[in-house]
């Protein structure tokens, strides 16, 4: 009995001790197994502890996010009057509803955390006019992944029928895939998504738009 009494934190010592070298950034917690079972080293993903202040990269995040969303709800605001796909009018409905609300969450997250909340004229300009961000008083922010250009905003505005179906399905996996890219930046962040709220977050947008890609994949693939 003794026997075992010193075993079991001898090994957890040692698996500790192996993640430590490891992984010197993070904590390791060790969660004893069950009767029979090993005991489990508790990944960083798996432990979130909540940040007293967000980072940088995360203030970054919420403010690019906002402007990649307000692409998105764009988007969807030129299909009626040039689709009349009625599953893929549905889909978009979903994705402006879903969106429009994770903006004014991300509006209202950097404002309880006295960040600078991107107005409606700098979005404009983070769309169309990229120079113009030079006078932002967010710090230099580079475009973010996927977004379309102007030029492809003007070519799927300018489109309809199945044209205007296929730009808007092939433009928005572009989006979606950006916004993955972004998420991953964000988690790949020493120290950044530590914030609850702004970890469950991030986490819905990767697992949402991961799904809703393969949907439009296969969308595209029935009108091939």
């Amino acid at each position: 009995m003794a026997f075992r009494i010193w075993l079991v934190p001898a090994a957890l010592i040692s698996l500790s001790a192996t993640t430590a070298f490891a992984q010197p950034d993070h904590p390791t917690i060790v969660q004893p197994g069950a009767p029979g079972q090993n005991s489990k080293v508790l990944s960083s993903a798996t432990i979130r502890v909540p940040a007293s202040e967000p980072t940088e990269a995360d203030t970054k995040f919420m403010q690019g996010m906002i402007m990649h969303h307000s692409q998105a709800v764009e988007m969807t605001a030129l299909m009626p009057s040039r689709t009349h796909n009625k599953r893929l009018l549905a889909f978009g409905k979903k994705i402006s509803i879903s969106q429009t609300d994770e903006i004014k969450f991300m509006q209202q997250w950097l404002s309880d955390h006295g960040k600078s909340v991107p107005t409606d004229h700098e979005i404009m300009m983070h769309m169309g006019n990229m120079k113009g961000m030079e006078h932002m008083d967010m710090g230099s922010m580079p475009m973010m992944p996927g977004m379309l250009t102007p030029e492809q905003m003007k070519a799927l505005a300018k489109a309809k029928g199945a044209e205007f179906d296929r730009l808007f399905l092939t433009g928005m996996i572009q989006h979606h895939t950006g916004a993955l890219i972004m998420v991953k930046d964000l988690f790949d962040t020493p120290a950044a998504g530590q914030d609850g709220q702004l970890y469950d977050f991030a986490t819905d947008v990767d697992n949402t738009q991961t799904a809703e890609i393969k949907l439009m994949q296969s969308m595209l693939k029935e009108k091939q």
